[in-house]
């Protein structure tokens, strides 16, 4: 575990999936978009709950308390992926990292830096050769710091009704 001055750095348990419910309302507040609506969060819950139960599973969570024990103060999400393996991973796993989130109260302590850290060391930990995510742009200094890099390809998506 990591450590920012004073602030433990621990994996996540089923009992904190509403504080991370919760982060990522924060997150999401951040985007440019203003439809959001709650329907989200009970399967979100349902989901994080569900999934940090399983300590052998494809999702792993790293978070700091908040200092006066009221919550989280910080967290990094991150799943592993199954694909078609290729030359370059022939196992075809692939870690993304999504949900990095820290109160507004609580940033520019490393927070982050040392969630996200931890999340590449259980990414490793697994036998995980490459980690991809999308960054914001209040995010990418922290992961090009951390050994990111864009990528050639533009990412596309198609949402399903």
């Amino acid at each position: 575990m990591s450590s920012v001055p004073d602030v433990l750095i621990r994996q996540a348990v089923p009992g904190d999936a509403a504080e991370l419910v919760r982060l990522r309302a924060v997150l999401l507040r951040t985007s440019p978009r203003t439809d959001w609506n709650d329907d989200w969060r009970e399967p979100a819950l349902a989901s994080l709950t569900s999934r940090l139960a399983d300590p052998g599973g494809d999702l792993g969570a790293f978070v700091a308390d908040r200092p006066d024990g009221t919550g989280l103060a910080s967290c990094a999400v991150g799943v592993i992926e199954h694909r078609l393996g290729d030359p370059h991973n022939p196992s075809g796993r692939f870690g993304y990292v999504f949900n990095v989130a820290t109160d507004p109260d609580m940033r520019r302590q490393g927070l982050s830096r040392a969630c996200v850290t931890a999340l590449i060391a259980w990414f490793r930990d697994r036998g995980i050769g490459g980690v991809d995510l999308m960054a914001s742009p209040d995010g990418e200094s922290l992961y090009l710091s951390l050994g990111f890099a864009r990528k050639k390809d533009p990412a596309m998506r198609l949402r399903l009704p």
